[in-house]
């Protein structure tokens, strides 16, 4: 139980509001790649260009269940994220 707690315990989500947030569900999603447990960015998604010149968006970043299988598989060697824009 404690290797489990320990070893599942990278998983997270952030959430940042721009202006007053989304105001429509129209969304856009991209991957971020990263080496070495997110020390090491090789692509990284750009929200201020996925949000298109809106001024009011929410942007989420998460590790989500195959972002989180790549990195047990490979050790965090490759630590893959996903970038969620919401106008």
């Amino acid at each position: 139980m404690l290797l489990a707690a320990t070893t599942m315990s990278s998983c997270y989500t952030y959430t940042c509001i721009v202006g007053k947030g989304a105001q429509g569900t129209e969304s856009v999603t991209k991957h971020n790649s990263y080496l070495i447990d997110g020390l090491v960015a090789l692509n990284v998604s750009d929200s201020h260009e996925m949000a298109g010149g809106a001024t009011d968006y929410t942007v989420v970043t998460k590790h989500t269940f195959v972002d989180g299988l790549l990195a047990a598989i490979t050790g965090s060697i490759y630590s893959p994220t996903t970038t969620t824009v919401t106008k």
